[in-house]
């Protein structure tokens, strides 16, 4: 087995732990923080479509002023 195949095994059993921590809702803040930090260093990125979770999410925060909501027409939009 090759280096690269075995990191490629790794990040597959990382991976396949993450959501089953995530999908049983037994993940901490850590474990979170370390999904998002692995699908950042990826390359993967969401849009936040309209009716989408992510959508949903981002208008649900409680902007006050109008800086925070231009911020957050952006990323709706985005």
């Amino acid at each position: 087995m090759t280096l690269d195949d075995k990191l490629n095994q790794l990040q597959e059993i990382l991976i396949d732990e993450m959501i089953r921590r995530i999908s049983t809702g037994e993940a901490t803040a850590a474990d979170l923080g370390a999904a998002r930090q692995l699908l950042r260093d990826n390359g993967i990125q969401a849009v936040a479509q309209e009716g989408s979770p992510l959508h949903d999410l981002v208008t649900s925060l409680p902007f006050q002023d109008e800086a925070d909501k231009i911020v957050n027409s952006i990323a709706a939009s985005v």
